[in-house]
């Protein structure tokens, strides 16, 4: 069965990566209209929303309520439109800044660790990263259940030369790659089980954020960088990246988290609508001391 949809489906979504992007933005007007109509998660976008900014009014929740499901349509459609994408339209379209001290890093022959949010559009970020650093980039992801899809994302994710490794493989996967000049990307802002987490106060909520990417880090002693994107107007972003920690062995336990949380939330605070709010992001609650 999971094959059987695949191929029913993948025809139109080859056709969707195939338009202009003008066309692509039309249709993704059309879509946001059957996503009100639907109530996709809805509540659970005006919940985070709503607790995340007790000072807003209803009515600006649900403004951005409204603003957000706009953007998701951009966004998934603008995810399939990197089958059909070019080199030069993945640069045009994702500009990437300050890459000379990344450049003179990469001099000394120090591999890096990335953090970012499901912040802007990140599966462009990749593409943007591997076009314009000579860093090998390696993207840690969480493979879909539907094996079919899942190979088409990694098609998608590793067309301009980009690697991706599932989660349960990274530290196998950072030994190898030891004696290798790599940036290994953490998507760092889904919810993490109790076991392997840190808890903080994120958007006015107890939060639990993953310490994988703090304790590999720290393993290796890689120089830890925050990719910050911004969306500057419709179908255009610019990345920044920025040194969060160039030694991370001499951080304090959690430092590396807490200053990732607070940098992410910090773009979220100058502009909500392109984060990932309908993700249950609080479905974790922190565990009560005894």
């Amino acid at each position: 069965m999971q094959a059987i949809a695949f191929y029913i489906v993948y025809p139109f979504l080859y056709l969707i990566a195939s338009l202009p992007f003008w066309a692509l933005y039309r249709l993704s007007d059309v879509a946001y209209y059957f996503f009100r109509l639907s109530g996709y998660r809805r509540e659970v976008v005006y919940t985070n929303l709503k607790n995340s900014f007790p000072d807003k009014t209803e009515k600006e929740i649900n403004q951005l309520c409204n603003e957000y499901f706009k953007y998701l349509c951009d966004l998934i459609l603008e995810t399939l439109k990197t089958l059909r994408m070019t080199e030069d339209e993945a640069k045009a379209r994702c500009i990437f800044h300050k890459k000379e001290w990344l450049d003179k890093l990469y001099s000394t022959n120090k591999s890096i660790v990335l953090v970012l949010g499901h912040y802007g559009n990140w599966e462009w970020a990749g593409p943007s990263f591997t076009l314009n650093t000579p860093y090998q980039l390696i993207v840690i992801y969480r493979p879909l259940t539907n094996p079919y899809f899942d190979k088409m994302m990694f098609r998608m994710r590793t067309k301009f030369g980009t690697k991706i490794t599932p989660v349960n493989q990274t530290l196998r996967d950072m030994v190898a790659n030891r004696n290798k000049i790599t940036a290994t990307a953490f998507i760092a802002d889904q919810s993490a089980t109790t076991a392997n987490s840190y808890w903080t106060t994120f958007l006015h909520q107890d939060t639990s954020v993953f310490n994988g990417p703090e304790k590999l880090a720290v393993k290796f002693d890689y120089p830890v960088v925050y990719i910050n994107i911004q969306r500057k107007r419709r179908g255009y972003y610019e990345i920044e990246p920025e040194m969060l920690f160039e030694k991370p062995s001499l951080t304090r336990e959690n430092e590396i988290l807490e200053a990732f949380t607070r940098r992410l939330e910090k773009e979220i605070l100058i502009d909500p609508v392109p984060w990932l709010w309908s993700h249950k992001r609080w479905k974790h609650k922190r565990p009560s001391v005894e």
